[in-house]
């Protein structure tokens, strides 16, 4: 066994671990959330055999993923951001519509989001990117192009879901930050980025509520049409805690009452027939109902530990793009896992993200397990590269201070 597992689950055990115990969590409460979810399909064992079988397929593709060297995941990911760019736009106009928002399309009966093909995508030419800058005369010439690149997946992303644009821009200006990147560049691309959102907000202010329709054909109108689903979330979150449940705050509410009724021990969760989207958006409310603050705690630690991970290999790394791109990937994962958990716990407002590896959805699960795939294929080469003259005398010197 233990000759199985370092030939092929080579890279960062620590990942691996933490990897199988939130696969493990996901379908010890996916069985517990996914009442609602039963009753819709009228089979008991359908919700929970699907999950199941997103992550059995996100743990193969993980498998693949950190066997191939990530110099081949640098050039792909030129071919999966424009492969990734023709699905949104596509998306865009003839994406399949659920709770008013058209974020997903259908490939031979497979739905699937397309925004977390291209985010990943989006996260790898970056730090390739970040890698080729540090020539100043790269930097200077191809900074425009990079800055319109962001722009156009986010822009395509950002009408539909508000939340991702906001993460993925968030990374994105992480990753140009820690690797050195032009001060004023960042700054005046940033300056650009909120004049943009603002101008959006403006425009739509000024647009009738009854042209916010997402099957209206005008498609000037299409783009603007979930701006008013966003200051409605806005205004809710600003607001002190009603106790009277409406639909504007049934799902912060219920998630709150989940949140104070724990423990209640596993399976016996009560929110979970009342919470809207309880297996998505709402997982970590259920997840503290039936497992207390000791619960939510150990999935804090967990992705807390995937973070620190990241950093112990970007140390190891003797280039900067693996250092740059495990950054990015493993900050897309836990930031995400905080915005869903600071909306559960009321810190924020309702923004649709799911908690990666744990709540329902097969595009997130298979994509999430792709992108630490390619964190263990770095980490195996950081492991197996011969030690460099330089790190060599930096060890003989700390072992004579020690001495």
């Amino acid at each position: 066994m233990s000759h199985f597992l370092k030939r092929y689950l080579r890279g960062d055990y620590v990942i691996w671990m933490v990897y199988f115990f939130l696969c493990l969590l996901s379908m010890v409460e996916m069985f517990s959330a996914s009442s609602q979810n039963v009753a819709r399909s009228g089979s008991i064992s359908a919700p929970i055999m699907q999950h199941v079988t997103y992550l059995i397929i996100g743990a193969v593709f993980l498998f693949i993923a950190q066997a191939i060297p990530y110099r081949y995941v640098r050039m792909m990911s030129y071919f999966g951001l424009i492969f990734g760019l023709v699905l949104l736009l596509y998306t865009t106009f003839k994406g399949v519509v659920t709770n008013d928002a058209a974020r997903w399309m259908v490939i031979g009966g497979i739905q699937f989001q397309p925004s977390e093909i291209a985010k990943l995508c989006l996260i790898i030419v970056i730090a390739d990117f970040v890698d080729r800058a540090q020539n100043p005369d790269f930097q200077k010439r191809f900074f425009p192009t990079m800055a319109v690149v962001v722009c156009v997946i986010c822009g395509l992303i950002f009408p539909e879901n508000l939340s991702t644009t906001v993460l993925l821009f968030s990374v994105v200006f992480l990753m140009l930050f820690i690797s050195g990147m032009s001060f004023k560049r960042i700054s005046l691309f940033a300056g650009v980025i909120i004049v943009a959102v603002t101008s959006v907000f403006v425009i739509a202010a000024n647009i009738p509520e009854q042209k916010y329709n997402v099957a209206n054909p005008n498609a000037f109108y299409k783009i603007f049409h979930r701006v008013s689903e966003w200051e409605k979330r806005i205004k809710t979150f600003g607001e002190p805690t009603s106790f009277v449940i409406n639909d504007n705050n049934q799902q912060v509410v219920h998630a709150q009452i989940a949140i104070a009724r724990s423990p209640v021990g596993p399976g016996n969760s009560v929110q979970r027939n009342r919470l809207p989207e309880a297996s998505k958006d709402f997982i970590f409310a259920i997840i503290v109902e039936e497992m207390g603050i000791l619960g939510g705690g150990v999935i804090i630690l967990l992705y807390m530990t995937l973070l620190f991970r990241a950093g112990v290999i970007a140390r190891k790394s003797q280039t900067i793009y693996p250092a740059v791109l495990v950054i990015g990937i493993i900050s897309l994962i836990v930031l995400q896992a905080f915005l869903h958990i600071g909306v559960n716990v009321r810190l924020g407002p309702v923004t649709g993200l799911p908690l990666p590896l744990i709540s329902r959805g097969g595009t997130s699960i298979v994509m999430t397990s792709i992108a630490l795939g390619i964190v263990q294929g770095i980490a195996r080469h950081v492991n197996e590269s011969p030690v460099s003259p330089k790190t060599e005398i930096i060890s003989e010197a700390e072992k004579i201070v020690d001495s």
